[in-house]
């Protein structure tokens, strides 16, 4: 039922009024001055007021601004009931938030029609302010939930990343200055997701997260970073000392399985921490330094931590450069093969080369391969480059047996992932095609780590390079896994004894026993043997005594590039 407030010094007129709406199931109230119109608003909570301009004390006009001012009443229409019909008066009226006039006297179809009018626009105004009040409150409920999402991960129910950034840079804005950041990866953590299914490893994911929540201390945070990485972010944190104990807590913690559905699982985790006075004020900077040390502790190995100094910053830019010039060198072809002879170690003639990448930069000069290889094998770059220093040697073996030079052999170096990649034998076979060699002249040395890290793709694949008539050398001999036990499976040519072994060998020593031992096994198993590193007279000598036939190093030549080559070994009258 609507309720209708009217406003008129003379009750008469609310009789009429109370008359002429008596069909109409409205419920009227009366107020007999402006002042008391407005005290019961609150009590009638009118849905229409009419209202008489002209009242003694306060008019109508007055009373209509008033209400119009109260926010909680100023969208209820008002109909000005006045004697007045000027238009001057009407204006005045209307400016003063009157909704719409009746003129004195009252029209029962008049009244009846405007206050139905008058009436519906409230009540749609209702029911917008209604849908207004549900659709705020949905944007409340649905920004909360946005929020959680923002600042709360899902599966571990942990704060997120988000969370963690904006509590760091709170705590630098506030000035504290003894916390610590202490990021945490998983090992291997992959493996799991590709062995068991996402679904364990989430499991797992969940476990670690309640297994780590525990070590907690009040007012400390614990956020997950990503799929596998946590930070802690921990108070009152003085110095590395004063972090020792958590750390090796959070180390141990991981010595227990994970007890999952219906499995165990062991993991370990690195650790890479950040300390605030290291802090460069802002909160991503703590957290990338915090990734820079936990990169550093994954180089060190499983289960290891690093605490973040400011020369990781700069071998951290110094790798990205390197990187990006390596990329650059492969495009402007700055890469250059070096040759290093060797030799006949009794008769001390000329057998062959082995081809050795080098980098000439165009501002730092040649750069140490023991630089920027390991580089290439981490980022994959070995494999274009390593195929680039296949060819070239390819190429400059055809040219030196085609100067007549037709008994040397060329030994060109396969890295571990140049040996996984499963283009490699098409790669090769591409470059025997177009530089069109006698394979038979052409060696591969494979390291025993490649070999043993899948002996039988490796055994497979050396089966094909052999049935190529490309003859196999096994690298840095003695230094890798127990390949003793399985040499007799692979289709070997050459044995090369690592250069450490060489360097100290002396009769009664341990690697003069070593040596020993590989030459004796390689002439039991028809092998060739070569000796590398060799710098002195007397390493030599014992190589010759022991039997050893091939050897190269700085006694003989130091690697050079192939023009030297054929000016000092490739005429007719050198010899070695």
């Amino acid at each position: 039922m609507s309720s209708i407030l009217v406003v008129d010094d003379e009750p008469d007129n609310f009789d009429v009024i109370e008359t002429l709406l008596s069909a109409q199931n409205y419920q009227l109230h009366y107020a007999a001055s402006g002042q008391s119109a407005i005290a019961s608003l609150d009590t009638f909570e009118p849905d229409l007021i009419l209202l008489d301009v002209m009242m003694p004390g306060m008019d109508g006009i007055e009373v209509c601004q008033r209400i119009k001012a109260m926010p909680q009443w100023e969208s209820v229409p008002i109909i000005v009931v006045t004697a007045l019909t000027t238009k001057k008066d009407l204006a005045q009226c209307l400016t003063a938030g009157a909704d719409d006039f009746i003129s004195k006297p009252v029209n029962s179809l008049e009244l009846t029609a405007r206050v139905r009018s008058m009436l519906r626009i409230r009540q749609q105004y209702q029911q917008l302010a209604t849908f207004n009040a549900r659709l705020e409150a949905t944007v409340q409920q649905r920004t909360a939930e946005l929020q959680t999402m923002i600042f709360e991960d899902g599966l571990t129910a942990l704060p997120s990343r988000t969370f963690l950034v904006q509590k760091l840079a709170e705590l630098l804005q506030s000035g504290e200055s003894s916390f610590a950041v202490v990021c945490l990866d998983c090992d291997q953590f992959k493996l799991v997701n590709g062995s068991f299914g996402h679904a364990i490893g989430d499991q797992l994911l969940i476990a670690i997260a309640e297994r780590l929540r525990q070590h907690l201390r009040p007012g400390d945070v614990l956020a997950r970073m990503g799929e596998d990485e946590f930070c802690f972010l921990l108070h009152q944190i003085e110095d590395a000392v004063a972090l020792e104990p958590f750390i090796q807590t959070i180390l141990r913690s991981f010595n227990a399985p994970f007890s999952l559905v219906n499995c165990e699982i062991f993991m370990t985790a690195c650790m890479g921490i950040s300390l605030s006075n290291d802090a460069a004020g802002q909160s991503e900077e703590l957290l990338q330094d915090a990734d820079t040390a936990m990169y550093q502790a994954k180089l060190r190995g499983k289960g290891s931590y690093q605490i973040f100094d400011r020369q990781m910053h700069l071998a951290m830019f110094n790798r990205l450069m390197l990187e990006n010039d390596l990329q650059r060198s492969l495009e402007q072809q700055e890469f250059v093969l070096y040759y290093q002879p060797i030799v006949h170690l009794q008769t001390q003639k000329l057998a062959g080369f082995e081809a050795l990448l080098r980098w000439q930069h165009p501002e730092r000069g040649m750069v140490s391969p023991g630089e920027f290889i390991p580089c290439m094998e981490t980022t994959g770059l070995i494999v274009p480059v390593g195929m680039l220093v296949f060819k070239q040697a390819c190429q400059q073996l055809r040219s030196w047996q085609q100067q007549g030079w037709t008994e040397i052999t060329m030994s060109v170096n396969l890295s571990v992932r140049q040996f996984a990649c499963p283009t490699l034998l098409a790669d090769i076979d591409r470059v025997l095609s177009e530089t069109a060699i006698n394979p038979g002249y052409l060696k591969l040395e494979i390291t025993e780590s490649a070999i043993m890290d899948n002996a039988e793709m490796a055994i497979a694949l050396t089966k094909e390079l052999r049935s190529r008539q490309i003859q196999i050398s096994i690298d840095d001999f003695g230094t890798g896994y127990c390949s003793l036990g399985y040499l007799h499976h692979f289709p070997v040519d050459t044995l090369k004894i690592d250069r450490s072994f060489v360097n100290q060998i002396q009769a009664e020593n341990r690697n003069y026993q070593v040596v020993n031992t590989i030459i004796a096994l390689s002439n039991q198993l028809e092998l060739a043997v070569i000796a590398e590193g060799i710098e002195t007279t007397q390493q030599l000598e014992w190589l010759q005594q022991l039997g050893c036939q091939f050897g190269q190093g700085y006694l003989f030549s130091k690697p050079l590039p192939a023009a030297e080559i054929e000016s000092i070994y490739l005429t007719k009258s050198s010899e070695m």
